[in-house]
């Protein structure tokens, strides 16, 4: 099979991907060969275009190591994680809509009792978050593990910066499927942007800004690991997420209380605001 041109290649490498032995391979193979050529077919790149692109792909690989990964954000950014999430997640009615894991997530996050302060010397406005986990039924879930992270007040996480880790801990429900801790109030931020997804992003004329939120996942035996966030009320970035992950059961204000007695019954001795959200697992 020789002499291809602009009308046979296709169905040429579809005829020699249809060898795979693994069904599995086989399907996404030439859903890729299909879709990969009629993109190409309808934008028609000029060579350098395509060499354009195959240097944007190399420089997003060469971003990447144990701290950064840019092709988990160029896939935010571009929908497609949310768009993963989506269809890995449909869910019944009542359980907690599901959101992108993201880049910064740490397996295995130092263990805190309820009630911890877990900024770790971050500086901000103290934060009260509690909540509780359960079925879809409301059964409350004892054992359930929390895993939680945020950005500091200036939109970075901890393992952007030198030092311990801060404002990431876990935690286990109570007997009642409750959780509570102490943080501070975490601000929006950008994505990394000073690489190759960012240069796109000014490109396409967007924002690299995330609304202010608060990461969880939540594993209880006998159901599907939670995979969310819990958004700020009234953040200017709900509307234009750059890697399109709000959703409005999502949304949650951060009510402000003065100096007193807190809801774990510790003294606080300034205003402190407080971040409210129950769970409930499929």
């Amino acid at each position: 099979m020789r002499n291809f041109d602009e009308f046979t290649i296709t169905d040429a490498v579809l005829e020699r991907v249809a060898a795979a032995p693994d069904a599995r391979v086989r399907q996404i193979s030439e859903a890729l060969v299909r879709h990969l050529h009629a993109f190409v077919r309808e934008v028609e790149p000029t060579q350098a275009e395509w060499a354009a692109g195959i240097e944007f792909l190399t420089r997003t690989g060469q971003m990447c190591d144990d701290k950064r990964q840019e092709f988990i954000l160029l896939s935010d950014t571009l929908g497609v994680s949310m768009l993963v999430d989506a269809i890995n997640h449909r869910r019944p009615a009542g359980a907690t809509e599901t959101t992108v894991l993201g880049p910064f997530y740490v397996q295995n996050p130092p263990e805190f009792p309820l009630s911890a302060d877990i900024s770790g010397g971050m500086r901000g406005q103290k934060l009260f978050v509690d909540g509780s986990v359960a079925t879809l039924d409301g059964t409350p879930i004892a054992g359930a593990v929390v895993d939680v992270w945020h950005a500091d007040a200036e939109g970075y996480y901890d393992v952007q910066q030198p030092g311990d880790l801060a404002g990431r801990a876990r935690f286990r429900t109570d007997a009642d499927g409750h959780f509570h801790f102490w943080t501070i109030r975490p601000a929006a931020y950008p994505i990394p942007h000073d690489g190759p997804v960012g240069e796109m992003l000014e490109a396409q004329g967007r924002h690299p800004f995330r609304p202010a939120h608060v990461h969880f996942v939540i594993a209880a035996p006998g159901h599907e690991t939670l995979v969310t966030h819990v958004f700020a009320a009234g953040d200017d970035y709900l509307d234009s997420d750059v890697v399109f992950g709000v959703k409005d059961s999502i949304i949650r204000p951060y009510s402000v209380h003065e100096a007193g007695t807190a809801p774990d019954g510790s003294g606080v001795a300034e205003p402190y605001a407080r971040l409210t959200y129950d769970f409930r697992l499929k």
